[in-house]
């Protein structure tokens, strides 16, 4: 997976770069906001995947005395904070430039460079993509789409997912505002073009924001693995009650859980610890992510 992420992360790294060139040099050729907009959107997009392939070698540092859960939080943290550079920098300066071009219009010239331009931004951003689509399908197995980004504790992938979809869309509007400026002779069109962009941005980074945020936070793991867990345990004859099963994910492929157990009264110490391994091993074996187990043998509470 973690192979599979960073060639998303790459391609997409070096499609936007190259749009973000093309893009800045149109724009100053035509003077066009819209173009300018879109070039501020893929320059924010080159720096946030930048962002994201120093979260993923963050994350992979192994553990120390100072974090001994590991850095795959890291990734949860960096993703977080490419949804604010795509809200403050995408959506903010691409609406900031809108207004100023609606309040100073100027004509665009040249405008078959837009449309040369716009047409190329919108190949290499479909091809980037249909790339992170088709990773996004493997990774999400049968959940539907919506339901699997919800569910998704490696953020990277739909990070990805999502600043392409912002990015076609954009080009879309971009498109339709360079082409309305130029047929009808409204310049107008041009600035309104660059503030629906940023505000396509900024819709984009408040999802993602809430999407990472309950992952920074401390996310439980899905309901099947917290469910999986209680019937491992539950399995054993001296378990008399599962009282408490309580996972998080410190990374996405590291989750810990912390259970407590109300063990049947005639149990001695040996067979506690003995039941307690046999359960650590069968956990781990049927679920890889969790790699740190901690149960207390303690007596069910009633209420």
């Amino acid at each position: 997976m973690a192979s599979g992420t960073k060639t998303v992360i790459f391609a997409a790294l070096i499609g936007n770069a190259l749009i973000a060139v093309t893009k800045f040099i149109a724009a100053s050729i035509t003077g066009s906001s819209a173009m300018l907009s879109e070039g501020i959107h893929s320059l924010v997009d080159t720096g946030n995947q930048l962002l994201l392939l120093y979260g993923l070698k963050r994350a992979a540092k192994p553990a120390d005395e100072d974090f001994p859960f590991g850095h795959g939080k890291e990734i949860y943290f960096w993703s977080f904070i490419v949804a604010m550079l795509i809200f403050a920098l995408g959506g903010g300066i691409s609406i900031y430039q809108g207004i100023h071009h609606l309040q100073n219009p100027l004509p665009i010239t040249d405008p078959l460079i837009n449309y040369i331009v716009l047409g190329l931004a919108m190949l290499f951003e479909g091809a980037a993509w249909l790339f992170a689509l088709r990773e996004f399908k493997q990774s999400k197995g049968k959940w539907g789409y919506i339901e699997a980004i919800q569910r998704a504790k490696d953020p990277s992938v739909f990070v990805i997912l999502f600043e392409d979809s912002a990015a076609m869309l954009g080009l879309v509007v971009a498109f339709v505002g360079v082409a309305l400026a130029e047929y009808t002779g409204n310049l107008y069109f041009d600035g309104a073009a660059s503030i629906i962009i940023g505000c396509i941005l900024i819709g984009t980074a408040i999802w993602l924001a809430r999407e990472t945020k309950s992952l920074l936070i401390g996310e439980s793991a899905n309901k099947a693995t917290v469910q999986g867990i209680r019937i491992i345990l539950n399995a054993n004859p001296i378990v008399e009650h599962v009282n408490e099963v309580l996972t998080v994910h410190m990374g996405p492929d590291f989750i810990l859980a912390n259970i407590s157990i109300d063990f049947v009264d005639h149990s001695s110490a040996d067979e506690i610890e003995t039941v307690v391994a046999q359960m650590d091993t069968r956990i781990k074996e049927r679920f890889p992510q969790i790699k740190r187990i901690f149960i207390e043998a303690e007596k069910r509470s009633i209420e």
